[in-house]
């Protein structure tokens, strides 16, 4: 009896979510995760084109350089990129190998999430 007449001294009233507050925090989780499930794809693949372009800078001409990229993206199952979208430079006597790349990933209807990749060899 002494927690009931403290409880109604206190006005009564409750904490916590609703079961309406639950359903919506519970979309918004299941909406972050599809997201993530598939952007982590995509970043995966970037990591991939970096270590590609990190070893297609050893080649000294720009069909090599080309031909050693897509070389390491058969390997590596790279589809965003091809050797023919790299830019190769100089700078100094390195060879660089710059690319940027879109990927666009359907949420659901007419919504988009568009990623802009980019990046250069080390």
């Amino acid at each position: 009896m002494g927690t009931l007449s403290q409880h109604r001294r206190l006005g009564g009233r409750q904490t916590g979510l609703s079961f309406f507050g639950v359903v919506i925090l519970g979309a918004i989780v299941v909406f972050c995760f599809v997201v993530g499930a598939k952007i982590v794809p995509t970043v995966v693949e970037y990591q991939a084109i970096r270590k590609a372009a990190d070893r297609a800078a050893a080649g000294t001409t720009v069909a090599e350089v080309r031909s050693l990229f897509d070389r390491s993206a058969a390997v590596d199952d790279i589809s965003s990129i091809k050797g023919t979208d790299l830019a190769v430079s100089k700078e100094g006597e390195k060879v660089v190998v710059s690319f940027a790349y879109n990927k666009e990933i359907e949420l659901f209807g007419p919504a988009y999430l568009l990623l802009k990749y980019q990046g250069r060899s080390r």
